[in-house]
Parts: structure tokens; C-alpha cells; sequence
């Protein structure tokens, strides 16, 4: 009996139909970000087409808000580069552990296909599956689901912000800062090393905010990177096995 080309296994709907629904709570979490996201840019001031390249092209909702920030401080471009890549390199290792979890037969081009769908939500909807092997058609539905949700929501946010009042508009400024505490609020609660790193991270960026220019004339963006690397490294050592929760 010969094996299905990956192709044909790609147009079987049912696998694909199962990733799309089980993509859904995603999407619906995805819509109203990515309008904040689209706000954000067009109040900014970042051309319309720089913003809609970066939900179609980086597809990272951290990386992109902060890219934006970024931008309109008017930090170096390879200091935003190496920013977004040290915010992304966790894909590295989510996309490795889905990768075991995907039949061998699959070929390079679809794996990297899937790879570039995988975001903090999609991952943990496609490793809490039962089944051992993951249909690559499901992570598809799955991915594709969230692109279509993300890329919509910007490209509404982006649109619909000049018929919003300037005292919205403005106010949208918060939203990042709101998106991250959302984000972080639920590993506060479930894990002590996420408070304790959390805090750290502030320690370090309140001394190259407050303390360090003072001898030092540092950019954001270097500040930014210092802070990510020195907690990040610091966190590892304290908690090299993640610690543990709710204790």
C-alpha cells in the first residue's frame, strides 16, 4: 500500500476543519490586540504599509508592539532587530518541541510553513492535544486561523483610526503596557520564579533608566536588551528547572 503524498494529507478537510475550531478562542483573543496593534501604528505615525508588512511578515504580537515603540523613539533599526530577535528566540524552542509531535515525512517546506504559524497561544493549543502526533493539517487550521484573526484586527485598527475621536486615540497609548500585564498576570499567579524574575527585570531597568545615564548616555533600545539578557540569564540560574508553582 503506498503512503499519501503530504499534499494529499494537507487536503483532507477534517484535520484541517478540527485545527480551524480548535483555532477559534485564539482568533477571538487575537481580533481585539491586533486592533490596539493597528491603532497604535497609525497613532504613531508608522506608514500604513511598514504596519501591515509587520503583521503579515513578523506575526509576533510582543515584538511587533515593541517594534513600534521603538520606531517612534527613533531607536536604531539593528537595535530594533536585535530587540524583536532576543524577544523571539522562545519560538526557537517552541517550534522544536511541536516539531517532535510532527510525522518525520513531512517536508522541509511545510515544516517551515508551520513553524512561522506558531505564537505563544497556538503553541500551547497544539501541545495540550491528546493524541501523541500532531496532523500537520491541524496545526495548519490551527495557524491559519490566528494569521487570518491577527492580520484582520490590525488591518481594522490601522483603518478605522482616523474616524475615532483624538481623546481615543490617545489614550490608546496605554495599551501595550495593559497587553503585557494581561499576558503576564496569569504565570504571576501559577509560578513564584515568574514574580520573582518579573521583579528583577524592573530592578535592572529602573538602574539603566534612572542611574545610568548618569555616566553612561545609553539608548532605550540598548536598555532594552541589556535588561532582557542580564534577567533571563540571572532567572536560568535561580530556576534552572523552571521552579516551582504555587508555593
Amino acid at each position: 500500500m503506498t503512503t499519501p503524498s503530504i499534499e494529499h494529507q494537507l487536503a483532507k478537510p477534517s484535520h484541517f476543519q478540527l485545527g480551524l475550531k480548535a483555532g477559534i478562542p485564539v482568533a477571538i483573543g487575537y481580533m481585539p490586540i491586533a486592533m490596539t496593534f493597528g491603532l497604535l501604528a497609525k497613532t504613531s505615525d508608522i506608514p500604513i504599509s511598514v504596519a501591515i508588512m509587520m503583521s503579515l511578515l513578523v506575526y509576533a504580537g510582543a515584538s511587533q508592539f515593541i517594534g513600534i515603540n521603538l520606531m517612534a523613539a527613533g531607536v536604531a533599526n539593528w537595535e530594533i532587530i536585535i530587540t524583536t530577535f532576543i524577544l523571539n528566540l522562545r519560538h526557537f524552542f517552541m517550534t522544536a518541541s511541536l516539531s517532535q509531535r510532527i510525522p518525520a515525512r513531512v517536508s522541509k517546506k511545510w515544516s517551515a510553513l508551520l513553524s512561522f504559524g506558531v505564537t505563544d497561544e497556538t503553541f500551547s493549543v497544539a501541545s495540550t492535544q491528546g493524541s501523541r502526533e500532531l496532523h500537520p493539517s491541524f496545526v495548519l487550521g490551527l495557524n491559519a486561523i490566528a494569521f487570518a484573526a491577527w492580520n484582520i484586527g490590525s488591518w481594522i485598527g490601522i483603518f478605522l483610526s482616523s474616524g475615532l475621536p483624538e481623546s481615543v486615540q490617545s489614550s490608546m497609548g496605554i495599551a501595550l503596557y495593559a497587553m503585557f500585564i494581561g499576558l503576564i498576570i496569569p504565570s504571576l499567579k501559577k509560578s513564584r520564579p515568574v514574580i520573582w524574575i518579573c521583579l528583577l527585570a524592573i530592578g535592572i531597568h529602573s538602574v539603566f533608566y534612572w542611574i545610568i545615564p548618569k555616566y553612561i548616555n545609553m539608548s532605550a533600545g540598548w536598555s532594552i536588551i541589556i535588561t532582557t539578557i542580564l534577567a533571563s540569564a540571572i532567572g536560568a540560574l535561580l530556576f534552572p528547572n523552571g521552579g516551582d508553582t504555587n508555593e
